[in-house]
């Protein structure tokens, strides 16, 4: 039986002399792996790899069988044609970005349409948004991205309450008996973050690009202490240097 579903694709990896396996996180049926054959053979179907750039959003026809850990896929084709994102350097490195910490963060074939849909929107609004925006946008889908996983920072900053502990996930008054928190500016900034609801909202807040760099190992080291076994963000050094 087949069923239509739009998909983000996570991961590619070459298998054989004419396939693929591509891991995807889709619309239907959350995370799956999938065997694609016939994409390597021709410089005609070579063409067809290039869907499958991580970060793509495709529109597929599968074939699913929940008993299988990998699945099928009869057709496919764009279900968003970017302009920037698969080309730009800096869009690109942060579209990879997003999609190594979505990939770390899902760890269950399960259906999540909400997750599916806002990463959606990430990766449109990163298509077209200016420099102001895409500077930022790393660190909006890092902090929204928590509330899908059970573990939303909650953003109850105020004057006394200034100092965010990056193990509870709240802003405390004192600072915490651990080195895991923020504090100063970098708090402040965490607070704005969490309250900008849509990319565009971005454009408001003005960073250099070192305040970035040190919130997203932040950032970072909140998942770690949330997500066991989460590592290192091996695209975040990428993203460091083009950001820069």
């Amino acid at each position: 039986m087949t069923h239509k579903t739009k998909g983000i694709v996570l991961r590619t990896i070459k298998y054989g002399e004419t396939s693929v396996v591509v891991t995807i996180f889709t619309e239907l049926f959350g995370v799956q792996t999938y065997m694609v054959n016939g994409v390597r053979t021709t410089k005609k179907s070579s063409a067809k790899a290039n869907y499958f750039q991580p970060g793509a959003i495709l529109d597929l026809v599968v074939y699913h069988n929940a008993m299988q850990a990998m699945q099928r896929i009869k057709e496919f084709g764009w279900d968003i044609l970017f302009r920037q994102v698969l080309s730009d350097v800096i869009k690109n490195s942060i579209a990879l970005y997003m999609v190594e910490l979505l990939q770390k963060c899902l760890h269950q074939p399960e259906q999540n349409t909400a997750l599916f849909y806002f990463c959606e929107d990430v990766l449109v609004q990163l298509d077209k948004a200016n420099k102001s925006i895409t500077g930022n946008i790393a660190l909006y889908f890092s902090l929204h991205l928590t509330h899908f996983f059970g573990f939303k920072m909650n953003d109850n900053y105020d004057v006394e309450q200034n100092i965010l502990d990056l193990r509870e996930g709240n802003f405390v008054t004192q600072q915490p008996d651990h080195a895991n928190f923020i504090e100063g500016d970098q708090a402040f900034i965490t607070s704005q973050l969490l309250k900008v609801m849509q990319p565009f909202e971005l454009e408001e807040i003005k960073l250099h690009h070192d305040t970035r760099r040190k919130l997203l190992l932040q950032y970072q080291d909140y998942y770690a202490l949330h997500i066991p076994d989460f590592g290192q963000m091996k695209t975040l050094s990428i993203l460091h240097e083009v950001l820069g």
